[in-house]
């Protein structure tokens, strides 16, 4: 039995927000403990505010990502990489010219049940 699995089929999460999100590893595929995920923000993206049960790391492929944390602005770049940890208040966004590549890596996994947004127009 070997003790490798290659991902050549990323579940590709629908969205209604024009973002790419391709998660290789997670609970799409039974890892729990665990997302490893592609995405790419286009210009002028944003989401709300969340305050997610898990750390998640970041690390900038291309372009800029911007993170608000518990009030706090942020701005990443190509090759820069962030730890937002678990019980933060955050807002990730993209209101830059160009798309943004970034992996994110979730521990445990993302889950719609796990990261709490919040209602537009909340601050």
């Amino acid at each position: 039995m070997k003790k490798y699995k290659i991902q050549t089929s990323p579940f590709v999460v629908p969205t209604m927000d024009g973002k790419l999100i391709e998660e290789h590893w997670g609970n799409s595929t039974q890892h729990s403990n665990i997302s490893i995920a592609h995405m790419v923000a286009p210009p002028d993206w944003s989401e709300p505010h969340q305050t997610p049960e898990f750390d998640e790391f970041t690390i900038i492929v291309s372009g800029k990502k911007q993170f608000e944390i518990d009030g706090e602005m942020v701005v990443l770049e190509k090759g820069q990489s962030i730890l937002v940890e678990k019980g933060a208040r955050v807002r990730y966004s993209n209101p830059f010219s160009e798309a943004c590549e970034y992996i994110s890596i979730c521990l445990p996994a993302f889950s719609v049940e796990l990261v709490h947004r919040e209602e537009e127009g909340v601050d």
